[in-house]
């Protein structure tokens, strides 16, 4: 889940030399016309010349059906404004094991001493505005044209957010994609001290509520490190992604109203 802009990322320029010529994979340009199905295999990813470790594709488009296809092998788009569409499967990849997810002890005083609730599915457009806003001085890569991408996914049962409440006000969030047993986090935010963590703690509740093991970070952070974030080499994570478990899973009803975060609390000791 990225939680840097992408203008924190330096372009190479570098020209081609003899040395490097042995370097055979290509960033792929796309089409908006050609399948969902054309992007290259990450487990073939390869520092390309002139472009950003881990990029995979430019181009195409934000259709439910790229979108889908390329969460299932692994890849997200990851773009500003002023970019065309960019398609990342960074190596090493960010993840959180829900089993070795850590709540500290005063994020677990918090939810003991105030008045905290989480839901689910109940405020899917507050939640990704909100992590669209505030983005600091180089804007948000969080475009327009992926909240409308990621509120069709949402519509279609596909992008899920997990709400954190505090006095009946909105304080944070997170949203995703749930493909098989597999969360992939995009982003999340906080208007309220420790928001984003609440909300989080919540979103590895429901996960352990669901079987799914894993949280997918994408890109690391101090942030999530402190909350059990690891890395993990691309090609483990590409592995855990294959089989039925990469299917991405259309849950129209999937959701809850708000309950106390109180609930949450066994995760410090779990």
């Amino acid at each position: 889940m990225n939680t840097s802009t992408l203008s924190e990322t330096t372009f190479r320029t570098e020209k081609t030399t003899t040395e490097n010529k042995t370097m055979t994979f290509r960033v792929k340009l796309l089409q908006p016309n050609d399948s969902a199905e054309s992007f290259p295999d990450p487990n073939n990813a390869r520092p390309s010349i002139g472009y950003p470790d881990g990029l995979i594709a430019i181009g195409g488009d934000l259709s439910s059906e790229r979108l889908l296809y390329a969460y299932s092998r692994g890849i997200f788009p990851w773009f500003n404004d002023d970019q065309p569409i960019m398609w990342w499967s960074p190596d090493p990849r960010a993840v959180i094991f829900t089993a070795d997810f850590h709540m500290s002890r005063s994020l677990s005083r918090r939810l003991r001493n105030e008045s905290w609730e989480y839901s689910l599915n109940q405020d899917f457009a507050n939640v990704i505005q909100n992590c669209a806003n505030n983005r600091g001085e180089h804007g948000t890569w969080i475009t327009n044209d992926m909240i409308s991408a990621y509120q069709k996914m949402h519509e279609l049962g596909y992008a899920h957010s997990v709400e954190a409440w505090c006095d009946g006000e909105l304080a944070g969030g997170i949203y995703g994609l749930r493909i098989g047993n597999i969360f992939c986090g995009e982003s999340m935010f906080s208007l309220h001290a420790d928001g984003s963590k609440v909300a989080l703690s919540a979103l590895v509740h429901v996960c352990k509520e669901e079987q799914i093991e894993l949280i997918d970070c994408q890109l690391e952070s101090t942030h999530l490190q402190s909350l059990g974030m690891i890395e993990i080499p691309r090609s483990h994570f590409l592995d855990l992604l294959r089989g039925d478990s990469a299917k991405p899973a259309q849950l129209l009803n999937w959701e809850f109203s708000r309950l106390p975060a109180t609930g949450l609390t066994y995760l410090r000791d779990a």
